[in-house]
């Protein structure tokens, strides 16, 4: 094992409460009569990429107007004044990093592990977030970041995460990603990368059946969990390895 490849949201904090949030507080302020309850937002989720999501959704409503050049505009503009409310919620430290990420950040700083981010979420969002936990200089941090404006295709296809080996310059054999969806469980495992899964609430009842271990979260000594052939109650770099030893997932596709 090389390297790390963390996924951003739902994985390194269960960002997507917020975003619907946002995403509510920007329709409000643009006029649109929308509102995405819990429910709908979790099966709008399938489609990755916020303003994706909003084409696929405006589809939906209105499809005779959907593809005009003035939804294209609204859908812009919307997007990013949910941005702008995201940052506010991120910045009011109301996203606190999931159990076991900001442990297993520092212990492979301390072993000298790279790590990496291959995420579908833009560069704002992913800033908004992480400047709180880890400070301003958090890049510093990472090895290779690769978000949203990285690469053409976005998950389930492999795009983020072959950009993100590039970046490396390792091979697939070499990394384990974390990821909390079954879209961004299928866009490592088309790039050949073992992968452990955390669900988060809005994703507990996708299909992992193609990851190399699927946990509620990585555990903390405050936060045990139940780990599979561990001692421990948490997952640590030595976990990762052993798992990482064992077996590769086949490509999903």
């Amino acid at each position: 094992m090389k390297a790390l490849i963390f996924d951003v949201d739902g994985t390194l904090a269960d960002t997507e409460s917020a975003h619907r949030q946002a995403f509510n507080a920007a329709f409000r302020e643009v006029g649109l009569d929308w509102h995405w309850h819990e429910s709908l937002y979790a099966s709008l989720l399938d489609v990755t990429g916020g303003k994706e999501r909003l084409h696929y959704y405006w589809r939906l409503v209105d499809p005779d107007e959907a593809d005009g050049r003035k939804v294209k505009e609204t859908i812009a503009a919307v997007h990013a004044i949910k941005t702008r409310h995201y940052d506010a919620l991120a910045g009011a430290g109301q996203l606190p990093l999931r159990p076991g990420i900001l442990r297993l950040i520092r212990e492979a700083e301390a072993a000298r592990l790279p790590i990496a981010i291959a995420t579908t979420t833009t560069p704002a969002n992913i800033d908004a977030l992480l400047r709180t936990p880890l400070g301003s200089n958090w890049r510093a941090l990472f090895a290779a970041v690769c978000d949203g404006a990285t690469a053409g295709r976005k998950k389930p296809a492999p795009d983020v995460y072959l950009a993100t080996l590039a970046a490396l310059g390792l091979p697939a054999a070499g990394c384990i990603a974390i990821e909390d969806s079954e879209n961004g469980l299928r866009a490592a495992c088309a790039a050949g990368i073992a992968t452990v899964v955390t669900p988060s609430a809005y994703t507990r009842g996708h299909q992992f059946g193609a990851a190399l271990m699927q946990l509620p979260h990585l555990g903390d000594p405050d936060q045990p969990i139940t780990v599979p052939g561990l001692d421990q109650r948490w997952v640590d770099l030595a976990a990762l390895r052993r798992w990482h030893s064992c077996t590769l997932p086949e490509a999903v596709t």
